[in-house]
């Protein structure tokens, strides 16, 4: 568990808020007998591996975020992972100046071209949109409780590589302020992101540690973002009550 001590009142308050707020959403969904993941795929005839969920995915036109939920088939899962949500931020969500990771490799003339656009096309593409960045994925249990974070090499997604500080600034930015296709669930996934932080910057650094390490073994002799060898570069396995209580301990001890 990543130690949290090192942290200001102001960022554990809003950590505290957040943890707040994911348990309300989860209390509001149980009145009712039902989880997030419930919430998501109601009136859905089961789960079709690898198909987005909702269909076209969830875009908010204000904070420009973007995710869907989907599912590997049964022997490509990590227990007890159902599926997971996989999250994004557009180029009008980032920070001015926010510009794509170019690697040495991208410039030679038989290697992968970057993707430009991501697997399902969505309304939101423009010209000064498309290059949207992965942020991290998280993995939820048959009950709808996240139980890992994790990060992925671009060929998974399709998106456009940024560098792990521009990255870990675009977190704050992913915001779903919209009432579709779950308002509780789009108040939790924003949450989480709030609840989460410390995790998901050191694994935005630890993912591109990985992702360099991998191209320096090889010696450049592949293009490391479209190599399948690599897949997950990073990953955390988390739980939100043990986030929210150690965020109470860590409030407690600070100045």
């Amino acid at each position: 568990m990543q130690n949290l001590s090192h942290l200001g009142r102001a960022e554990l308050e809003a950590m505290a808020a957040a943890g707040d707020e994911v348990l309300e959403c989860r209390r509001v969904l149980a009145q009712s007998g039902d989880t997030i993941l419930g919430d998501l795929l109601r009136g859905a005839d089961g789960v079709v591996e690898w198909n987005h969920y909702p269909e076209g995915d969830v875009y908010d036109p204000l904070s420009h975020a973007q995710y869907f939920y989907h599912a590997h088939p049964p022997g490509q899962r990590v227990d007890p992972e159902h599926g997971h949500f996989h999250t994004f931020l557009r180029p009008r969500g980032m920070a001015p100046g926010t510009r794509p990771l170019i690697m040495p490799e991208l410039a030679i003339a038989d290697a992968p071209s970057a993707p430009v656009a991501p697997p399902v096309p969505q309304p939101n593409q423009g010209a000064d949109n498309d290059e949207l960045s992965h942020l991290v994925a998280i993995a939820v249990s048959e009950t709808g409780e996240p139980v890992r974070l994790f990060t992925t090499n671009r060929w998974v997604t399709g998106e456009t590589w940024y560098a792990a500080a521009d990255v870990a600034a675009m977190l704050d930015r992913f915001v779903i302020d919209l009432a579709r296709p779950s308002w509780p669930l789009n108040r939790w996934l924003s949450a989480m992101f709030r609840l989460f932080r410390p995790q998901m910057v050191a694994l935005v650094h630890a993912r591109d540690a990985a992702v360099m390490s991998f191209r320096r073994r090889r010696r450049g002799k592949v293009h490391v973002f479209e190599d399948r060898r690599l897949e997950v570069p990073s990953t955390v396995e988390i739980d939100v009550d043990e986030q929210i209580r150690r965020v109470a301990v860590a409030l407690k001890q600070v100045a």
